[in-house]
């Protein structure tokens, strides 16, 4: 399957080949516009960025390594799929790592932190107000990202970045899309006040606490009959098209 072309844009800043094909498909990724299984073609990429093979065969590499796509030697390129177990064991492991990251943004924050969260929260308010769910999600994650980051801890910024990685934020965002926006704004305004008001000493479970109550339809959904008997529950979720 060729690479969409209607919704996928190209990077406006200047930068290096590599680079623009990394957020070419990322951005691919996390709009949907590439789903689970399905194939990335090298010669499509780099045509269609004016780029030579050889940045988007790097990039692809990485990827890979990143563990957001698939390489084999003669099937081709495919963005990877993620078992029911596999996506159960990531949102527990987010759930932890997030409740860590805001220990942490807790012990040091300063007004200024504050401020700088409230106004994530304030564009996820504004995208919910418009009606616009493409710019709710980039807020969304803009919001948890922001986050991690006032948590001051590098190693733990990057693997929450790993962790949550596009196809995954994807998935979540199939989960939550049956909810009206407002309602998903109200639910992360929500988040803000009690990761602020908390105790300290308390936060880090208060927070896995959310994400268990969140995803808990998604965590104990049981896998279909055959899939059972193959160990193995494929994710299914409408990507936005």
């Amino acid at each position: 399957m060729k690479m969409p072309s209607p919704v996928l844009q190209e990077p406006k800043h200047k930068v290096s080949a590599s680079v623009k094909v990394e957020e070419y498909i990322k951005n691919a990724l996390y709009t949907g516009q590439l789903a689970p299984r399905e194939r990335i073609i090298e010669g499509d990429i780099a045509h269609r960025l004016g780029v030579s093979r050889g940045p988007v065969r790097e990039v692809l590499l990485r990827l890979e390594a990143e563990g957001l796509i698939t390489i084999t030697s003669r099937r081709g390129t495919f963005v990877r799929d993620f078992s029911m177990e596999e996506v159960k064991s990531i949102f527990k492991m987010r759930a932890k790592l997030e409740g860590l990251a805001v220990w942490y943004m807790r012990q040091r924050m300063t007004p200024e932190d504050e401020a700088t969260l409230r106004k994530s929260l304030q564009k996820m308010k504004s995208a919910a107000a418009k009606g616009d769910d493409e710019d709710f999600f980039y807020a969304d994650m803009g919001l948890h990202q922001t986050i991690w980051e006032l948590s001051g801890e590098a190693r733990l910024i990057r693997v929450l970045s790993r962790v949550m990685s596009p196809v995954i934020f994807q998935i979540a965002r199939g989960h939550s899309s049956k909810w009206p926006i407002a309602h998903r704004y109200e639910n992360h305004r929500d988040y803000c006040e009690m990761i602020l008001t908390t105790p300290l000493n308390r936060v880090d479970r208060a927070v896995e606490r959310y994400f268990d109550k969140l995803y808990s339809p998604l965590l104990n959904a049981r896998p279909q009959n055959g899939d059972e008997r193959r160990g193995r529950s494929p994710v299914r979720i409408h990507w936005p098209r």
